[in-house]
């Protein structure tokens, strides 16, 4: 049962990044331009997505479990370390550069648009390097 919700969702994610225009790399280069030819069209997307999460944690918050586990998996930690700033900084410059993250990358793969392949194929190898020289670089 949580696979399958968990692909439901995928889904209904994939298709709002979609409708939203978060796998169209010219829309979201351009509202990142905000000191140039900034294009405000995300903002709904933005602000749609702040209030669904807002009204629907407020009542799930309230429940004692998850409707499919046992226990809630809130992120426990609250402070700033080396690995966050680092890999905030690496997310937002892919980001920039490339108009590109990772949930509209994935997504955008199934227009075969070879920027999508170019963006997740070393997204994916960038990761599995990570897991072998993490320890190396943050202790």
């Amino acid at each position: 049962m949580k696979s399958l919700t968990a692909f439901i969702v995928g889904v209904i994610f994939a298709v709002g990044l979609g409708i939203g225009g978060m796998t169209q790399t010219h829309v979201v280069k351009g509202f990142l331009d905000i000191f140039g030819d900034w294009n405000y069209a995300l903002i709904g997307v933005m602000a749609g997505a702040i209030t669904t999460h807002g009204i629907f944690y407020y009542f799930i918050k309230k429940r004692e479990s998850p409707l499919l586990d046992v226990e809630f998996h809130l992120p426990i930690r609250h402070d700033l370390d080396k690995r966050l700033i680092v890999g905030a900084a690496l997310f937002g410059l892919g980001w920039g550069w490339g108009g590109i993250c990772p949930g509209p990358g994935i997504v955008g793969i199934s227009s075969f648009d070879p920027r999508f392949f170019w963006f997740v194929g070393p997204m994916l190898a960038g990761m599995a390097v990570f897991k072998v020289v993490e320890k190396k670089i943050f202790g």
